[in-house]
């Protein structure tokens, strides 16, 4: 009976050191940088106040911003945000929550009313996914018309096309019905695959960086600091 014990203590322990291991491994994740030199993270109200001068000096090169959701929701953060990520030197887009709920010309306006015009900001992104939408889920024709009609006035008003953030299940469900645009691909911990290129990767959703209290999305851009002056400026 004891070595018995014994050898489930051990194991127990084996056990925890693992699981240990794969928690550190999670948590302290990041693509290799000779290969994505530009790492950038994705705020919200969600992550409170935030000192943007530590972020700029934790190797983090841009950041979007959460500016608006919907028809009529703004990110109570998303004005600090924009003005004290710029002032620290950073590469600064503004981002929005796409709904199925309300139709896209009305989303667009709310975007617009929300965001600074600004030559140098990244191109605006689009947050395409099922999680926090409202429960219709349209055709894939209906969505592309709805999307589209967002599109042309942020577009014109940027000057640039936009990116569109996409989840694997997004991706799946309308991947032909898209519009050719840039993506953003989440895809935690391991490079997405081959099936739709990208710009953007979102490899971490519980990230750490100096300045943020708790977790938040890591991103890096696909090519060095000259492709993304490129990307910045023209989309």
């Amino acid at each position: 009976m004891q070595r018995w014990l014994t050898r489930l203590s051990l194991l127990m322990a084996f056990a925890a050191v693992g699981a240990l291991a794969v928690g550190l491994l999670f948590r302290f994740y990041r693509p290799p940088a000779e290969r994505y030199p530009l790492r950038g993270i994705d705020v919200s109200h969600h992550q409170g106040a935030i000192d943007w001068t530590k972020v700029a000096g934790d190797e983090v090169a841009f950041a979007y911003l959460k500016a608006s959701e919907g028809g009529g929701h703004r990110d109570r953060q998303f004005a600090r945000n924009w003005r004290e990520a710029r002032a620290a030197g950073l590469a600064v887009g503004a981002y929005h929550f796409f709904t199925f709920c309300r139709p896209g010309a009305d989303q667009a306006a709310n975007f617009l009313a929300a965001v600074p015009a600004a030559p140098d900001a990244l191109p605006p992104a689009v947050d395409l996914e099922f999680g926090g939408n409202c429960g219709r889920v349209p055709a894939g024709a209906a969505m592309r018309r709805e999307l589209d009609a967002f599109l042309a006035p942020v577009e014109r008003a940027a000057g640039k096309p936009a990116i569109l953030y996409v989840t694997p299940e997004f991706l799946d469900v309308y991947r032909g019905h898209l519009p050719a645009r840039g993506l953003w691909r989440r895809s935690l911990l391991r490079a997405p695959d081959d099936a739709a290129p990208w710009r953007l990767w979102q490899y971490h959703n519980r990230g750490r960086v100096d300045g943020i209290r708790g977790p938040v999305d890591l991103n890096v851009f696909d090519g060095d600091a000259s492709a993304f002056a490129a990307w910045r400026a023209s989309g």
